[in-house]
Parts: structure tokens; C-alpha cells; sequence
């Protein structure tokens, strides 16, 4: 047994000498993207976004934080680093967003699409549903269904908690309910509807809600659907489609919902032409996964391309808003149907990639701010609908680094995260995995001494059983 032990302990001096110097694996040549917020206007035009008025673009063109706080915050090697996913649930309809109450229950709350919200309790789904609306919920298309769930900031004490789903013909609705006297049950009949609005088609509904640094709760839409933004809803600032909205609906229940007074339109006009109240950002596609993250307040939204690019965006924390994010007149970094574009003052992505191995649906994530894994915090972490493709970005300077952490074989449909800063996946195949990270050389070490499969300094691979 001595033996044994100190072959072990050999092994992980070995190793973390090798940690130390080492480090260069990576699972995929990592790709990097200059950080710029707005873009340059090209030598020529074709097409033309509104030109805010005096009142908005100064304020929407905030650049990334640059002081070395913020370099620091992101400050990270992934390199040095890889990630596995361990099966936390399985059985599940479609689950497509896991969160927590911030109640301090350690619960986790996971959207089946169907219409039913389903607790995870010490590792194991609770057989009730906390909510069932599936009597009220249309979700016969692969984008409807039950989308988005966010607790009210002050659930503890209130009960409340908001929803977005798409109706029996396909519309948009948010909603508020209540929990019972039950914890671990809400009262279906307590519905109190926030916002609706129709949807032109059954694709691009967007759907997440969140509450912000803020306090108030932001609600990315997409475009309307079917294709090419045909509806003419990116640009078109009189509609809620094809946007983020930003609304105060905690401070008065009595009402739906109250505007923001420093929301960045309310006394101010898009070249000459009057913008929704409710509107923060304009020119988004199909939001889908956006997050705050929860050490520097800075806003990721990962947005789905058309048919060639993926996009991720980043707001640096403090923007007034008021910010293009380019839809329709950019997918990606590239102009759209058009060889040149005016790209003057839209806020450009920090990462893209194109269709192809890589995938075809981006699925966003979180900067991740766990304790379990201190070797990933920092990193923006993100993944790929059709591939089952999980990155990292990380600031490299003045750019964002790209690397490939994870192949899967999961329709990763979602993110989540809960109230320690740990992360979750989302497979729509029915499960519910929890991330899990480690350094490249040390992994397979701990991974057999966990699995009680090393022996005289060898590792012995289990027969399968």
C-alpha cells in the first residue's frame, strides 16, 4: 500500500511540475478577434442603418472597459485548460433554461418547453412541477414553446417570479406568477400578464428573461422570423421585435410594468423618427442566451446568424444603451446581402464563426465565476446548437481569444447557472449536465485517483461493466 501511495504522490509531483511549465495542449488553434465595440465606415455604401440622433449614439458608443481592473477580471489561460460535463438529471421534455431563485434553497429551477418548470433538489428532480401551463402554452414548433423564467430580485419576500412563453397561436406573452404556500409549488392561476405582442412567424422568438445589475428585467425579442429579416424588424425602431427591452416591473405590481426613466429613448429620437420606450438596444436577430456577468456587470448576448455567421456581443458595464447591434445590415462581422454597408456606429461582435464544423446555432453562456474551478474564471463560456461544440473566450490584449474547450455530442439548448456561480448544460435531448473543469495535464490524473484506478504509478483503464 506504502508502494502504491507513493507512486501516487510521485505522479502528482510529476504532474504539477509539468502544470507548471507546461501547459501548451489545446484542443483546437485558437482563434482571435480584435475588441472593437464600433465599427469604422467603409469606402463605399449600400445599405444605410438610422443615424441616432445627438441625444443617443455618444452614449451608445461606449468602448470595452480597457483600465486593468477590467483586464484582471478577465484575466485567464485557456490554454492550460480543458472541461468535462457530468450527468446531473435525465428525463426531462425539452428542457431549455435552468436558473435559481436566489432564496438561498439551493434549488434549481430547469424549462421544460412543453410549459412545465421542474426543481432539482439535491441532485434529483422533484416528481411535482413548481409551475404546469401547458394548457396555455403552444409549442408545436421547434422555437416555441416555454422560453424564459426569471425570479423577481426580491423572491424571497415576494413570491414572484416571470415567464415567457408563446400562446396557443404562436404569440409572444410575459407573464407574472406566484408561488403557493407550497415553496416547491406556484399557483398557475395567479397569472398576471406583463407584456405581449404577436409574432409574424413561429421562428426567432427569442425569449430569455433576466433580471440586471439594475433591477430591472431585460427581454431580448427576435426579429419576427422566417428569414432575411424579411419583416424589415432589425431596423424598424417603432417595434418591439428585433431588440432589447428593459423594463421596471418590481417597483409598482399593480401595473405591468413602468419605463425606465433613464431608458436611452425616452426623451430622445433615432433620426428623427420616434423609438419604442421600452427599447434598450436595437438590430438583433434571434438573442439567444444573453447574461450579466456577475463580477465586472458586463453584458454578453450571443446572437444567431442567417446562413453564415455566428455572433457574440459584449456591452461593457455602464453603457447608457441606445446601441445598434446591426442586424439586418450586418450578420457577423460581414455586411449583409451586400458587398458594402455604412457600419457607422453599430456595435460590432467580439467573437463570430462561420457554419460549418463548428455548428450553425450559437447557444450563449456566462462568464464563468464559480469557486470549484478557479482555472476557468474569466472565461465566457458558449456553445454551438448543431455541434455540441463548447468554447472559452479570453482577452488577450485588445482581443478576444476563441478556444475550443469541449466536443459533445449534446443539442446544447442552454446555459445555466446557479446561485454559487457553478454552470450547467442544457441538452433538449432531455438532460440536465453540470460543468466541470480542471488543467489538461492534471485531469486524467484525478480522474483515476478519483476513479481508484492507479496502480504502481501506472493509470489502469476499467474494463467496461
Amino acid at each position: 500500500m506504502m508502494k502504491r501511495l507513493g507512486a501516487a504522490f510521485l505522479i502528482l509531483a510529476l504532474a504539477l511540475a509539468i502544470n507548471a511549465c507546461a501547459g501548451r495542449e489545446a484542443a483546437a488553434t485558437p482563434t482571435v478577434m480584435a475588441a472593437a465595440s464600433t465599427a469604422p465606415a467603409p469606402a463605399a455604401t449600400e445599405t444605410a442603418a438610422p443615424a441616432p440622433t445627438e441625444a443617443a449614439p455618444e452614449a451608445a458608443a461606449a468602448e470595452p472597459t480597457a483600465d486593468a481592473a477590467a483586464a484582471a477580471a478577465y484575466a485567464t489561460d485557456l490554454s492550460r485548460v480543458r472541461i468535462s460535463v457530468e450527468s446531473l438529471v435525465t428525463g426531462l421534455a425539452e428542457p431549455v433554461w435552468l436558473t435559481h431563485a436566489g432564496d438561498g434553497s439551493g434549488r434549481l429551477f430547469v424549462i421544460e418547453k412543453p410549459g412545465q418548470i421542474r426543481i432539482i433538489r439535491d441532485g434529483q428532480l422533484v416528481a411535482t412541477p413548481f409551475l404546469d401551463i401547458r394548457d396555455r402554452v403552444g409549442s408545436n414548433a421547434s422555437e416555441q414553446g416555454l422560453l424564459g423564467l426569471a425570479f423577481a430580485p426580491d423572491y424571497p419576500q415576494s413570491g414572484r417570479f416571470f415567464v415567457d412563453y408563446t400562446d396557443k397561436r404562436g404569440n409572444t406573452v410575459i407573464s407574472r406568477f406566484q408561488v403557493s404556500a407550497d415553496p416547491d409549488v406556484a399557483d398557475p392561476a395567479s397569472e398576471f400578464k406583463v407584456l405581449g405582442f404577436d409574432q409574424p412567424a413561429w421562428n426567432h422568438n427569442g425569449g430569455e428573461l433576466i433580471f440586471g445589475p439594475d433591477g430591472y428585467l431585460w427581454i431580448g425579442t427576435g426579429d419576427g422570423g422566417a428569414s432575411n429579416d424579411q419583416f424589415g424588424n432589425g431596423q424598424n425602431p417603432a417595434t418591439l421585435l428585433g431588440k432589447m427591452l428593459r423594463l421596471d416591473v418590481t417597483s409598482d405590481p399593480t401595473q405591468p410594468y413602468l419605463i425606465p426613466a433613464d431608458n436611452p429613448w425616452v426623451d430622445a429620437d433615432w433620426n428623427g423618427r420616434d423609438v419604442a420606450d421600452e427599447i434598450w438596444a436595437v438590430g438583433l436577430r434571434n438573442p439567444w442566451r444573453y447574461s450579466f456577468d456577475r463580477a465586472t456587470g458586463d453584458l454578453w448576448i450571443a446572437d444567431v446568424g442567417q446562413n453564415t455567421y455566428e455572433e457574440v456581443n459584449r456591452v461593457p458595464a455602464g453603457s447608457a444603451g441606445g446601441l445598434n447591434f446591426g442586424w439586418s445590415i450586418m450578420e457577423g462581422l460581414h455586411c449583409f446581402a451586400a458587398q458594402n454597408c455604412d457600419q457607422t456606429g453599430l456595435v460590432l461582435p467580439v467573437a463570430e464563426y462561420r457554419h460549418g464544423a463548428d455548428g450553425c446555432s450559437v447557444t450563449g453562456g456566462y462568464v464563468y465565476r464559480g469557486a470549484a474551478f478557479p482555472e476557468l474564471a474569466g472565461a465566457y463560456l458558449f456553445s454551438d446548437f448543431c455541434s455540441g461544440k463548447i468554447w472559452g473566450l479570453e482577452q488577450d490584449g485588445d482581443a478576444w481569444r476563441r478556444v475550443e474547450l469541449l466536443a459533445t455530442n449534446l443539442a446544447v439548448s442552454s446555459f445555466g447557472e446557479d446561485e454559487a456561480g457553478e454552470l450547467y448544460v442544457t441538452d433538449l435531448n432531455g438532460g440536465v449536465y453540470r460543468l466541470m473543469g480542471a488543467s489538461r495535464v492534471m485531469l486524467p490524473f484525478l480522474h483515476a485517483l478519483r476513479d481508484g484506478h492507479l496502480a504502481m504509478g501506472r493509470w489502469q483503464r476499467q474494463a467496461p461493466g
